[in-house]
């Protein structure tokens, strides 16, 4: 996948003879948590936040503020998975871009990066979304594949959606069948569904025989 064509060079970074204010009024006008900046060679020096540059004095000029800069960045050769992780990890949504040799090339925005995931089978095939958790040592992969591919099923995509107190929660989702069948192979494995779904005549079982207690302690 070429990425390239999502740099953009609309704001070049500021160099330290800018001031404060040049980055206040930026931020102002733009909707970046971050703008990148640079020394009076063109090396990328890092970015401010917006968070940051509020707290001190306009007249300053950006060479007195550098010790603010988070130098986040990644390459033009970097996969979008990773990108999508570094903007994640800094919180940001630019991500300034740099060649192999350091030269800054411009920057991606997160919303372009996150189109891209919705481009991927997981988001563009059909299917079922199924979310299951099970012990942090206790999961794995490739057992996960065995359940649902046992059970006739095409597994289009699987990620760790949640990690807590040594439980892991697994999304995945899920082409070609009904998920019912999977759903109790699931369970037989020790794993707990978190996810509902329609199909899931275990949980509405559960739910039935519920109502009808309820109904009888009623009476």
């Amino acid at each position: 996948m070429n990425l390239s064509n999502y740099i953009i060079n609309d704001i070049k970074p500021l160099t330290l003879s800018d001031s404060v204010r040049d980055l206040q009024i930026l931020f102002n006008q733009l909707t970046y948590s971050h703008i990148p900046i640079k020394n009076e060679e063109g090396v990328y020096l890092g970015c401010i936040s917006e968070t940051d540059v509020h707290c001190f004095e306009s007249a300053k000029p950006v060479n007195e503020i550098t010790y603010s800069a988070e130098g986040f960045f990644v390459r033009e050769e970097t996969n979008w998975l990773d990108i999508l992780e570094a903007f994640a990890q800094n919180s940001t949504n630019i991500m300034p871009v740099l060649s192999k040799s350091n030269n800054y090339l411009g920057y991606y925005e997160l919303k372009d990066i996150i189109s891209l995931f919705n481009e991927t089978p997981f988001f563009s095939e059909a299917g079922g979304i199924l979310i299951v958790e099970k012990g942090l040592n206790d999961y794995s992969f490739s057992e996960i594949s065995q359940i649902v591919e046992s059970n006739d099923g095409k597994l289009l995509g699987a990620f760790i959606s949640k990690m807590e107190n040594d439980v892991v929660q697994i999304t995945l989702k899920i082409g070609n069948t009904g998920l019912n069948d999977i759903m109790q192979t699931f369970r037989r494995y020790s794993y707990n569904v978190v996810s509902g779904h329609e199909e899931d005549s275990y949980l509405e079982s559960l739910k039935e025989r519920s109502d009808y207690l309820n109904k009888y302690l009623n009476m």
